[in-house]
């Protein structure tokens, strides 16, 4: 698989005179894709009707020619003033019925069936303008579903689409009233028009109707996007990417993925540190220039699930961003560190957010890999260390992991609807199981949990997943892995209601949750040999065995025949003894790594990425600070430290 690198640019942005430069400077940094438009609907369409895309012409002849392929993106993140004025009631409403006004951006609501047909328009214009041209090698949709907020939308729009989707999942208002359990304090409807949106009742809505609300949200995404694609492939046979977001759940991204070729992401480690990650002060200190050891690689093996094996990072941070409560810039090293980390994962591109930094509106504190006045800004030496690297590796392609990890979009729409305690979040709770198998040294895969192949996995994890298919369960016993549920796995139905027989609602599993309890922070249940069970503890019976129990004998982690049922939110080292079991009962090596150092294999190269700023060592192995070694066959065939990307 050939690696490559590339840049976000914005020609609408600068004097046409500079263009030629910039493209001839892109290919000197070793920059083979350059990603344009998705920002630029003002200035193809200035006036309704009226197109003046002259100029986008010009810029794709100027990249295309001095050898670089072009991404273009569809405009529809960001509907010119004009677009307002036409369809006023496009806007959508926050949950306290506020409107997301003019003057940002991502400023529709998905539900608008006008702007859905704008959208489409400008889509179908660009696509037959630019469907031969030979330097249009990918198409991007719109730009980060779900940025600022943007998915859930209490409008009237959002309101009438909501109430015929209703009709159409339920059939009749007697089949919704029963599935929501709507008896309960007088809540039932007579016709699906009086169904409103979820958002400014007395006290908690019914968790029926928010959970069947966020599925209708999502499914609105879908097929916003959809219109897009189908539009794109009647036109060309470019792959289709949309750059998603971190640690951004308000949507299904396996379901959009499935119109689209590529899954791309928009990587700020840094950034995501500091806004986007429960950890300690200290873990912040330790980590502030360097961004979290795992977080990246979660996202990176998540988008490779959503594209099916074929995923990009669209917009790498090279410096600091704006957007952050406090931004400080990365330690020398780490923009490489961060590149290779994504090819270690199977990216096959990774594109610098952005060219030169923009002198004016909100991102003008936003680095680039230039600075305003065209100098070059400090992550373009580490670009072109990356790009050295890359020409210096032997081709590899991703191979399948030993470990699995299910990541599903509708348990977090239910555990956020009703967490029970305010420690339990789902994605916090995934994410502490994909950190425990990357400090034992696994590389992990991320599979969505209609999965039902579980072919050459020895372990499949499952935790929190709300609403288990008995297929799932069974396709992890058919193939001979350990499947390690819970907690909150088999808790509910699709419509939010508890199992008739009983939780978890794991076939063939006599585990039984008898009594369930949210703890707060600090007042962890201590398990004996070591470990605590933070936020969230189930009270287990049953006929299973038991593998670990609290110091005072009540089971903790259950189980018979490959099937295993956790009832509490482990720590770090209950995760740790977890993880170190189920891999000595399939036979899978574990390792243990220092702090700090993260292992990921590709083929038959192994890359270790020591995010901390100091030296370690590893066996025989020196690992400067804010490096990454590469090994094949336990020889050392690479290593990008920080002084060698600034030599």
């Amino acid at each position: 698989m050939k690696q490559e690198l590339g840049v976000c640019y914005y020609p609408e942005h600068w004097p046409e005179e500079m263009w030629a430069k910039d493209a001839v400077d892109m290919i000197e940094a070793g920059i083979t894709w350059v990603r344009i438009g998705e920002f630029a609907w003002s200035r193809m369409e200035a006036v309704a009707g009226t197109l003046t895309l002259e100029w986008l012409d010009r810029a794709i002849e100027v990249l295309g020619s001095a050898g670089l392929k072009v991404v273009l993106g569809t405009p529809t993140a960001t509907p010119p003033r004009w677009m307002i004025d036409k369809h006023p009631d496009m806007l959508a409403v926050d949950e306290a019925g506020n409107p997301r006004k003019f003057g940002s951006r991502r400023h529709y609501c998905f539900s608008h069936e006008g702007y859905k047909a704008e959208s489409a328009r400008i889509t179908k214009i660009l696509a037959e303008r630019y469907w031969k041209n030979p330097h249009v090698a990918a198409w991007q949709t719109d730009n980060e579903y779900g940025c600022h907020d943007t998915i859930i939308s209490y409008s009237e729009p959002a309101k009438t689409a909501f109430q015929a989707w209703c009709k159409a999942r339920y059939g009749t208002v007697e089949a919704l009233n029963a599935a929501w359990g709507n008896i309960f304090w007088s809540m039932e409807y007579f016709s699906f028009d009086q169904i409103d949106l979820p958002n400014l009742t007395v006290t908690e809505p019914n968790p029926a109707h928010v959970l069947a609300f966020r599925r209708f949200s999502s499914d609105q995404v879908v097929a916003f996007n959809k219109v897009q694609t189908d539009i794109l492939r009647a036109h060309t046979d470019a792959p289709l990417i949309h750059n998603y977001m971190g640690r951004i759940l308000e949507f299904d991204h396996f379901d959009v993925g499935e119109d689209l070729d590529i899954a791309s992401w928009d990587s700020y480690p840094i950034g995501f540190l500091s806004d986007r990650l429960e950890a300690s002060e200290d873990h912040k200190a330790r980590f502030l220039r360097q961004g979290d050891p795992d977080m990246q690689a979660f996202h990176h093996d998540l988008y490779r699930a959503v594209g099916k094996g074929r995923w990009w990072v669209m917009e790498q941070q090279p410096g600091p961003v704006n957007w952050a409560p406090y931004n400080p810039a990365p330690l020398p090293g780490m923009v490489a560190l961060w590149s290779l980390e994504a090819f270690a994962h199977g990216a096959e591109v990774v594109s610098y957010f952005r060219w030169r930094q923009a002198p004016f509106a909100q991102e003008q504190m936003h680095a680039g890999l230039q600075t305003p006045d065209g100098r070059e800004a400090p992550g373009m030496d580490e670009a072109r260390a990356v790009a050295k690297i890359l020409a210096e590796l032997p081709p590899q392609e991703t191979q399948q992991a030993d470990v699995a990890l299910v990541f599903d979009y509708p348990s977090d729409w239910a555990w956020h609807t009703q967490p029970q305690g305010a420690g339990f979040d789902y994605f916090r709770l995934v994410f502490s199981a994909y950190r425990a198998l990357r400090r034992g040294g696994l590389s992990v895969d991320i599979v969505s949990a209609s999965c039902r192949d579980f072919t050459g996995y020895k372990a499949v994890f499952a935790p929190g997943v709300a609403t288990v298919d008995p297929a799932l369960v069974e396709a992890v016993s058919t193939a001979g892995a350990l499947g390690l549920y819970g907690p909150r796995t088999g808790a509910i139905t699709k419509d939010f209601s508890i199992p008739a027989s009983g939780r978890p609602e794991l076939p063939d599993l006599d585990v039984h949750v008898d009594l369930i309890e949210s703890i707060p922070p600090h007042a962890g249940i201590p398990v004996a040999g070591g470990g605590t069970a933070d936020h969230w503890h189930e009270r287990l019976s049953g006929s299973a065995e038991v593998f670990l129990a609290t110091q005072a004998g009540a089971p903790i982690l259950m189980g018979q025949n490959k099937r295993w049922y956790l009832g509490s939110f482990p720590n770090q080292a209950l995760w740790d003894r977890i993880v170190a079991m189920a891999c000595e009962t399939v036979l899978l090596p574990v390792s243990t790594f220092p702090e700090g150092v993260r292992r990921r294999q590709l083929g038959d190269l192994e890359f270790l990425f020591n995010y901390n700023a100091t030296d370690v060592q590893l066996g025989e192995t020196k690992l400067p600070g804010c490096s990454v070694v590469v090994r094949q066959d336990t020889t050392t065939i690479a290593i990008c430290a920080p002084q060698t990307c600034l030599d």
